[in-house]
């Protein structure tokens, strides 16, 4: 498989990610009827808002957090955040860095798809 091929096919990773997560975000929030849930959604919305610390700030925290738990669905959400809001390369391998360090070794497979991913989001 060449290179492009292999990005081609990552960045379907991606879109699959996006659209499952929208998918059954929708179904969780609009068909289930459950406050718990829908209050902890929001919840978790919220926390990422501007605040004493700003959002972008927030985004990058989650990541760093999401790496040390192992979550590449939380890596991938915090990542596209993180792509929007101008984190460069050097600022985001800091941030892991940082992740590494607490989480150690076994947060290497989940740096590797965090790499993987920030190529994907460069190569959009």
């Amino acid at each position: 498989m060449s290179s492009s091929e292999e990005h081609t096919s990552a960045e379907t990773r991606l879109d699959r990610f996006n659209a499952y997560r929208a998918k059954m975000n929708a179904r969780i929030l609009d068909e289930k009827d459950h406050v718990g849930i829908k209050r902890f959604f929001a919840l978790d919305t919220a926390a990422y808002r501007d605040g004493a610390l700003d959002g972008r700030t927030k985004e990058l925290l989650g990541l760093v957090a999401s790496a040390v738990l192992r979550c590449n669905d939380c890596i991938d959400y915090h990542l596209i955040q993180c792509v929007e809001a101008g984190y460069t390369d050097a600022e985001l391998d800091d941030a892991l860095n940082v992740a590494l360090v607490v989480g150690g070794s076994i947060v290497i497979p989940h740096l590797r798809h965090a790499v993987e991913t920030v190529d994907l989001l460069r190569n959009r």
